[in-house]
């Protein structure tokens, strides 16, 4: 029973995040959506700042801390093995449906296009930059990163192994093109209010930090095969520098011994 519980758990954590994610697009591109980055409960700015800010803190602060090993060892003596990464999907969804609850909006305007072509193009990138997100999920393993492999294999009473580190598609153009993705999503906007260059920036910044901690576990787990990954692929931005991406004999298509990406 324990078994079908904790996959019960599982997809119910995995369609709650579909809804969530839904709603950040939403959220960003302020439409369909109640609330999002340009309209909610007003305030003054300065405490605004200072919510909009301890909100992305908290996210910031929650996604990177229960995804470092250290924490991961403590806390699966705490909750099952099997359901860690539910667990954390979960925290993630509860953590943003606050942000989205509590955002303070500041209507201030830093640009606002009005050519048609332009706003074309941005809406453009702004569609293309979730596209880019979601995708790189199955350049990896979609199951395996909302945890449904986990509660999948547990159900049926199979030991978890890991997918590997794989470098497909866009992991050969940029090595998070999740966060590429993400970044894209957060800037691409024909009207920029104060508040959205607020969050845009923070998230950002966010996603900086957090791509360097996530490296160091990387080169951790993968020692120097990763460090060869580093030096021929750029983080972020896909720009091909001199004397890069030069492959070694096997390639780097395969999976390999690791841990996941995307986190």
């Amino acid at each position: 029973m324990a078994r079908f519980l904790a996959l019960a758990y599982g997809v119910f954590n995995y369609l709650v995040f579909l809804v969530v994610f839904l709603y950040l697009v939403g959220f960003v591109g302020d439409f369909v959506v109640p609330r999002s980055v340009d309209h909610g409960p007003p305030a003054p700015v300065g405490l605004a700042i200072v919510v909009d800010v301890a909100l992305v803190a908290l996210f910031a602060v929650q996604h990177s801390v229960m995804a470092r090993p250290a924490f991961k060892r403590w806390w699966t003596r705490v909750v099952p093995e099997s359901i860690e990464r539910s667990t954390y999907v979960l925290a993630s969804n509860l953590v943003l449906a606050l942000l989205f609850w509590q955002w303070r909006p500041i209507p201030a305007t830093m640009w606002n296009l009005t050519v048609p072509a332009e706003r074309t193009v941005l809406w453009g990138l702004f569609w293309i930059g979730w596209a880019i997100a979601l995708a790189s999920t199955f350049m990896i393993s979609h199951l395996d990163l909302f945890g449904l492999r986990q509660v999948y294999l547990a159900s049926r009473g199979e030991p978890y192994n890991h997918v590997g580190f794989q470098t497909r598609a866009l992991y050969r153009v940029v090595r998070h093109p999740l966060m590429l993705g993400f970044v894209i999503a957060f800037w691409a906007t024909p009207t920029m209010t104060a508040g959205h260059l607020l969050f845009a920036a923070a998230a950002t910044g966010f996603i900086l930090i957090a791509l360097q901690l996530e490296e160091h576990d990387l080169v951790g787990a993968l020692g120097e095969d990763y460090e060869q990954y580093r030096t021929e692929v750029p983080m972020l931005v896909p720009v091909r520098w001199r004397g890069e991406f030069r492959r070694t004999a096997a390639g780097r298509t395969g999976p390999r011994p690791g841990t996941r990406t995307g986190r």
